[in-house]
């Protein structure tokens, strides 16, 4: 039962903490010794930049500064928002003649495929899927009637900056990038821009450091770009973000984050609404990595396994590891074990109340639609969401091993 406590307790602090901080040390290992190259190289000889970690490394020339983009925006019953998505879309600054806007619609029933059409004289382009079989698939078609070479992909509630698309495809100018995420933001209902959580903090630090050491293992699914040869393969019943990464893996190109670039997203007001999608979510990347399980083979895909390993599965074994370690140091308590296994069960018991509280009290101010200004609510927020994250998780499993599987699609309304 100690080993049990202790195995848990260390994967669930490798998870979080671990990865991170072993990304900070390859870091600070490469800073030392580039600084004792450029001491023992000549001048006449400069350093080469390390290339990323992975097989087949294609050795193509940079692109053009601006080559042919197809942004593709998924829509489903978006009537509410799909205007002012395009015009959002037209007003970015890139060269309209090496740009295309194609709105693919999962079967929309409402006026949404009438507004894109109305836009037609702009060049906006609607692609149809005739029965409704989910995001990805509508993605699918527009892929094969799109001419750019670097593809676009964006949600209907996703707002870009007007450098926003001329940001994420200067990152093609390097030959090893194969994908670039953006970086996510949320905004107010009044339109300003909301302070950002410790959680999406934490996720846009780790993705800074992965795309740093060596590439990203998971992209924004609201806004990201990928090369046209990694989008060949594509998968309609794949999520999307997940797998354009693995597919630039696989032909042994990389992903990287872009601090530059930004998109604007509302966030989700019902907490009940948060909590599905957050399942639904991890549902469907559980099926990508289950149907790439070989990608987990180091002697083969290098450092990236390890990614994987330690951001992706760690990460979605954390609600069992979390019950192991509570319910081992239950029994070491109940054998009579030191004091230091009654400290850290009570430790855990304070954890999950202090969750509970803020579920009671926390919920009082979105009643009244007032903020939360209490820096213990705001404290508590963290073991709440932290709780949160894991129980959607541990539904997202349960699902998956029922056979359940997240193909349709449905808009979150924000």
């Amino acid at each position: 039962m100690s080993c049990i406590f202790w195995f848990s307790i260390f994967m669930i602090f490798y998870a979080y903490f671990g990865y991170p901080l072993s990304l900070v040390g390859i870091l600070a290992s490469r800073r030392l010794l580039s600084r004792d190259g450029a001491r023992s190289s000549s001048p006449q000889q400069p350093n080469k930049p390390n290339g990323p970690d992975g097989p087949n490394r294609p050795n193509r020339p940079n692109g053009p500064t601006h080559p042919t983009v197809s942004l593709i925006i998924t829509a489903h019953n978006e009537e509410k928002r799909i205007k002012e998505k395009i015009e959002n879309s037209l007003n970015l600054e890139y060269p309209r003649q090496k740009l295309e806007i194609i709105v693919a619609s999962d079967c929309s029933s409402d006026r949404t495929d009438e507004i894109v059409k109305s836009y037609s004289h702009k060049g906006v382009r609607l692609v149809r899927s005739p029965v409704r079989k989910g995001k990805e698939h509508a993605q699918k078609l527009a892929v094969a009637q799109a001419k750019g070479d670097i593809l676009v992909f964006s949600d209907v509630a996703t707002i870009i900056e007007p450098d926003g698309l001329r940001n994420i495809v200067a990152n093609f100018e390097d030959s090893t990038v194969g994908c670039v995420s953006s970086v996510d933001k949320f905004i107010n209902p009044d339109g300003s821009i909301s302070g950002e959580g410790a959680y999406v903090k934490y996720e846009m630090f780790l993705r800074s450091l992965e795309s740093r050491v060596n590439t990203l293992v998971g992209l924004s699914g609201s806004f990201f770009a990928a090369r046209r040869e990694v989008c060949q393969n594509w998968a309609e019943d794949l999520q999307s973000d997940f797998n354009t990464v693995l597919n630039s893996v696989k032909v042994g190109l990389k992903g990287v984050s872009d601090p530059k670039t930004i998109g604007y997203y509302k966030n989700i007001q019902d907490e009940k609404k948060e909590f599905h999608r957050k399942v639904r979510t991890v549902l469907r990347g559980i099926s990508v990595l289950m149907r790439s399980l070989s990608l987990l083979n180091p002697l083969k895909y290098g450092m990236f396994s390890w990614q994987l390993f330690s951001h992706k599965l760690c990460r979605w074994l954390v609600p069992f590891f979390l019950l192991l370690a509570f319910f081992s140091n239950a029994v070491l308590v109940f054998k009579g074990s030191s004091i230091l296994y009654r400290f850290l069960l009570i430790m855990q018991i304070a954890f999950y109340s202090a969750a509970l509280v803020y579920h009671w009290v926390g919920s009082a101010p979105a009643v009244s639609k007032k903020p939360t200004t209490s820096p213990i609510i705001n404290l508590l927020k963290i073991p709440y969401y932290f709780l949160t994250v894991n129980a959607s998780i541990l539904v997202a499993w349960i699902k998956y091993l029922r056979g359940e599987r997240a193909t349709y699609w449905q808009p979150s309304e924000r």
